[in-house]
């Protein structure tokens, strides 16, 4: 067993990140009709997160990072998720790229934040793409969909299974690929989740990832001088970076009602608040996202005590985590269907803030991560006494 390094004092920062990000709230809801019409994040978003140190959160202290709890970041993305969920999805998703970058050969990490901490890093993890082993490394090519905020990155993760070796994840710098304006979506329009398109790039071998490496806890990037928490599992924090934005939008949409029912009321009686079905759907709605989260926060807070203490998360834990993962966003559509449905004829025109939440989530409903039903297929299994199938976790 590697030994350990007790965590650092840099979870002092946490308050300060809090702070900063929940200052940067009333902007970036301001900003978020313009989001949707550039289909991207605004630059002014990306320098704003930047500043107040987001996107250094999982970054390792070698480098000017946070390293803060994984759940002190996911506490930061819903919290973004209040104000513009396309904000906390892509924000999210580029700033827990460090977390794996920091798995990954040493050489691979000084590519990346040698020289600039603030480098940002976008993915594609769906394994399309066409590789070959090389002397020193491979040959990378294909394209993949869903990168989002891929215009504001310099560097790429792409997922690709090598023959006779498994699944890797190929980190590619921009000079090797090309990003397609392919987003046009219902949703989730200011993710900026184009296509990554690579033809026959090389990429060493320091510059790649194996899953079974993330999954067995052999990174090569971890040593006894490497923060605790880098000894949790890859696969369980990035599933959640697919759903934490929709626990922030899903409570933007329950206070969005509840202000609507509160407001002046119209000829419909089911609007007001002394309404029984009113008040039913809204506690309903107060329960459920309370549920998730003191559900993914002990979860959380069970990988960073086992990983901080150097012992091993059960399988049967891993798997739990993954499914319970993976039902976030079925949960957060039921509290934004019940609240919509009787939202009032207003909600359907174009600029309603409620109805962008019910698209938001309604897409981020489509990201693979986010289907449960292979994931609650494995649990079951394994309460049976099946073997694991899942090696993204």
């Amino acid at each position: 067993m590697i030994p350990l390094t007790p965590p650092s004092s840099a979870t002092d920062a946490a308050p300060g990140l809090h702070q900063q990000v929940r200052a940067l709230l009333p902007a970036l809801r301001a900003r978020a009709p313009q989001a949707k019409s550039l289909r991207r994040l605004p630059d002014q978003t990306i320098a704003d997160l930047k500043a107040c140190g987001f996107f250094r959160a999982l970054l390792p202290r070698q480098f000017g990072g946070m390293e803060l709890p994984p759940a002190e970041f996911f506490r930061l993305q819903v919290m973004l998720g209040e104000a513009c969920m396309s904000t906390a999805w892509a924000g999210g998703i580029i700033a827990v790229h460090p977390f794996q970058i920091a798995l990954m050969d040493r050489r691979a990490q000084d590519d990346v934040f040698g020289s600039d901490p603030d480098t940002l890093v976008s993915s594609a993890y769906a394994p399309v793409g066409r590789v070959s082993a090389v002397e020193g490394g491979f040959r990378l090519s294909g394209r993949w969909a869903w990168s989002s905020g891929s215009d504001h990155c310099s560097w790429a993760l792409l997922g690709a299974i090598v023959p006779g070796d498994g699944y890797r994840t190929f980190l590619v710098p921009r000079s090797d690929y090309r990003v397609e304006d392919t987003w046009h979506s219902m949703g989730l329009q200011g993710t900026g989740s184009n296509d990554i398109v690579v033809q026959d790039a090389f990429v060493p071998h320091h510059r790649t990832h194996r899953q079974s490496d993330g999954f067995r806890l052999t990174n090569p990037g971890v040593t006894p001088d490497s923060h605790p928490m880098y000894r949790i599992p890859w696969g369980q924090l990035f599933v959640r970076t697919v759903s934490c934005a929709a626990i922030g939008a899903a409570k933007a949409a329950l206070e969005l009602h509840i202000a609507g029912v509160k407001g002046p009321s119209s000829n419909d009686p089911t609007k007001l608040a002394a309404d029984v079905d009113t008040q039913r759907r809204i506690a309903e709605a107060a329960h459920c996202l309370d549920e998730i989260e003191v559900v993914m926060y002990r979860n959380l807070g069970h990988l960073m005590d086992r990983a901080a203490a150097g012992e091993d998360v059960s399988m049967l834990d891993r798997i739990k985590f993954r499914y319970q993962a993976s039902v976030v966003i079925e949960k957060c559509l039921s509290v934004v269907d019940s609240l919509f449905s009787v939202a009032g004829g207003r909600s359907v025109y174009s600029g309603s803030e409620i109805q962008q939440r019910f698209l938001d989530l309604h897409v981020a409903r489509a990201h693979i991560a986010n289907h449960p039903v292979p994931f609650a297929r494995n649990f079951g299994s394994a309460l049976l006494g099946g073997e694991n199938q899942d090696f993204f976790l």
